[in-house]
């Protein structure tokens, strides 16, 4: 690990993925574990950005099932964002890494509003950015605002952390016999229907040349052998 491949990274992690061993809300050593992670990674000289998903908490999807509009529903999933944008910030920061966490949605006391250039002085001054409540904007996953961030923030990558060691052609946990690519493109994602993201994000990450790279997040030191190069994953491209 004498280089790194990718200096500006976008890292997606789902709501779920926090969920760890409980049924709702944070695991705490899950969030320990992927702040340590990070930590490594920021270590290294990787300028991060991270977005992360709500699910564990609310999603707006399933708000139609309760009687709530969609509109409300997706309202009330960016905020679920915001509170897992919180709880993995103050993990970041345990570990002694300085940190910023940025809303689409104002909330002044909570952080800082999202802007662009601020993002981008972030990084210039070694901080991990964390970008919460989605794109700001009903109609649209935390999928989408990863794909969205990445492209403005000029990121060398997109790298969405999973519980999978990559894409397969089934799903692994049903199917003992699912083959994963190695690589492969978001033209024949999309034909698949492989659902590594939804259609508006992939289509972002295509039109823009955008790489990404699915990967199984809760192996130690994925990530970091993941920005040195290493084949961990599945690259679509």
């Amino acid at each position: 690990m004498s280089k790194i491949r990718y200096k500006r990274v976008l890292l997606k992690l789902s709501g779920e993925s926090l969920l760890g061993s409980v049924k709702y809300g944070i695991d705490p050593k899950v969030l320990d574990f992927y702040a340590e992670e990070i930590k490594k990674v920021h270590d290294a000289g990787v300028e991060l950005g991270i977005v992360i998903g709500g699910g564990n908490i609310y999603r707006g999807l399933n708000a139609e099932e309760q009687g709530i509009d969609r509109v409300t529903g997706d309202q009330m999933g960016m905020l679920a964002t915001m509170i897992n944008s919180l709880a993995l910030q103050n993990a970041v920061e345990h570990t002694g890494t300085d940190s910023r966490l940025m809303s689409s949605i104002q909330m002044n006391e909570v952080a800082e509003p999202y802007i662009r250039r601020r993002a981008m002085r972030h990084f210039e001054k070694g901080r991990v950015v964390i970008f919460g409540a989605g794109t700001g904007h009903p109609y649209f996953s935390t999928d989408t605002a990863a794909s969205l961030r990445a492209v403005e923030i000029e990121a060398n990558v997109i790298v969405k952390g999973t519980r999978v060691d990559g894409v397969f052609d089934s799903d692994p946990e049903k199917n003992p016999d699912a083959s994963r690519f190695e690589s492969i493109s978001y033209l024949d994602v999309l034909k698949k229907n492989l659902r590594v993201m939804d259609l508006t994000a992939v289509s972002l990450c295509q039109e823009n040349k955008l790489p990404m790279v699915v990967f199984n997040m809760n192996e130690p030191d994925n990530l970091l052998k993941l920005v040195y190069g290493e084949n961990i994953g599945t690259v679509i491209k």
